[in-house]
């Protein structure tokens, strides 16, 4: 992984996601991309009105002045950090700024606490997942560990989920992270016997990268919900890091829809990591 782009608007939640890029960027030559995102349009920069011009060069001389100061930290001495700073809040310019700069990975900290419906719907967070091609790990609270250790990759196996399998898997290669594939068998009409689980997982394996020994890694569990089942199993083994995929246009994909996404991010500690399908 060589660039991670951390947006930073100054809250502790902010800088919960660039003290886990540095965790992060030490297990490599890894260049860290803080991102500020300066409210003021274009408009105002470049207005030929002498007093709006004054007022957007003080906005932005504090704006530069904070941003150095909440970079000036200790802990960023071991790695290289690059200040970015963006002249108008529109979320989508985080992918902009990743496609630009050739990034592996957005982290940001969220401040919703009480499910997705903060943090994945109507907030800042949502606008950067949705657009992003590009992982995003979200943090909800400060990660204490140096690095992931276990992550569960919760799937439905199916085959518009192979190329996020293959994604996933090439980044947490790079972490040295293990990576435990996770189905969730459910009651009544979404209920699969043992044999049509094994031969949905052993199609998608083939049609991932042929490598059936990646049956080792893949899981299964019995749960009332999808939820339930990837929260009770991450306890379980304790792991360090939930991933799921999501959609440009909807958010969070099929597989995590409404209470699912919700009881994940209301209940979970730990990180989540989304990937686009």
């Amino acid at each position: 992984m060589k660039k991670i782009i951390v947006p930073i608007d100054f809250s502790e939640h902010s800088e919960y996601a660039l003290e886990a890029a540095v965790k992060l960027a030490k297990n490599g030559d890894t260049e860290i991309l803080a991102l500020h995102m300066l409210e003021m349009s274009d408009a105002v920069l470049n207005s030929t009105d002498s007093e709006q011009n004054q007022k957007a060069i003080f906005f932005l001389r504090l704006a530069e002045k904070r941003f150095n100061e909440f970079l000036d930290k200790p802990y960023l001495k071991e790695v290289n950090v690059t200040p970015i700073v963006k002249h108008f809040k529109v979320f989508s310019e985080v992918n902009d700024v990743a496609e630009e700069h050739d990034a592996d990975l957005i982290i940001m900290g969220s401040h919703g606490s009480s499910g997705l419906s903060e943090i994945f719907v109507g907030s800042n967070t949502e606008k950067v997942v949705r657009h992003a091609e590009v992982p995003v790990l979200v943090l909800k609270h400060k990660f204490n560990k140096s690095t992931f250790n276990d992550v569960v990759f919760a799937s439905d196996f199916s085959s518009e989920s192979v190329q996020v399998y293959l994604k996933a898997s090439k980044l947490f290669k790079a972490l040295n992270a293990k990576l435990h594939l996770l189905y969730v068998n459910l009651p009544s009409d979404r209920f699969r016997s043992t044999n049509e689980i094994d031969e949905l997982v052993n199609t998608f394996l083939m049609k991932a990268d042929g490598n059936l020994d990646n049956l080792k890694n893949v899981n299964f569990v019995s749960d009332y919900t999808v939820e339930k089942g990837v929260l009770n199993f991450a306890n379980k083994i304790g792991a360090d890091l939930i991933a799921v995929s999501t959609h440009g246009r909807t958010g969070i994909a099929h597989f995590f829809e409404g209470s699912i996404s919700e009881d994940i991010a209301n209940h979970a500690i730990l990180p989540v990591m989304t990937f686009k399908m």
